[in-house]
């Protein structure tokens, strides 16, 4: 892989991963960096930018934080968005990839971001529903709080410091593996 390779898989790797948090607060940071030129988004993203986008992304945003407040309805929330969060760490991971060719892009934008978004929101699932249990839905508040500080915090970073996040987010990826495996040993 040649160094042009680098930042762009660094970035997609933290925005993918914010998915995994919350689906449309990266999407929506994604929209707001490429219209003010911070990341270059490839041509046939450039609707992201545009401002019909921008309003789409932030209304999801605020309704998706304010949905996971709502206790008991997080978790059924956290089913409807697992395939969501793939999709949008796909697009997101495939959005900022140099490749010139689609298949290898989209094949790339899959594996890597829409993996990295899933095994994120598979942990903070498994996560949200051990607070449902030990705390009936009392906890869970907290759990939000703390998905949505990490799904703005990752995605802001990633613009900037994107190999640090990168290097972050696999050994969160390696953590989060590590629990899901030996949770299935017990």
């Amino acid at each position: 892989m040649s160094t042009e390779w680098i930042i762009p898989v660094a970035l997609g790797l933290g925005l993918s991963a914010s998915a995994g948090f919350r689906v449309f607060v990266p999407l929506l940071v994604a929209a707001l960096a490429a219209k003010s030129g911070i990341i270059p988004l490839n041509q046939s993203f450039a609707w992201m930018a545009a401002w019909p986008a921008i309003i789409c992304f932030g209304t999801a945003t605020v309704l998706e934080i304010l949905a996971y407040y709502i206790p008991f309805f997080d978790n059924l929330l956290d089913a409807v968005n697992a395939p969501l969060a793939i999709a949008g760490g796909t697009l997101l991971a495939t959005s900022v990839l140099p490749a010139d060719n689609e298949l290898l892009k989209w094949t790339i934008g899959l594996i890597m971001g829409g993996g990295t978004a899933g095994i994120i929101h598979a942990g903070t699932s498994f996560l949200r529903l051990a607070s449902t249990k030990t705390t009936a839905g009392a906890g869970n508040a907290i759990v939000s709080t703390g998905e949505q500080v990490a799904a703005f915090s990752f995605s802001i970073s990633s613009l900037f410091i994107p190999v640090a996040v990168a290097v972050i987010i696999i050994a969160l990826i390696f953590l989060v593996l590590y629990k899901l495996i030996n949770r299935q040993k017990k």
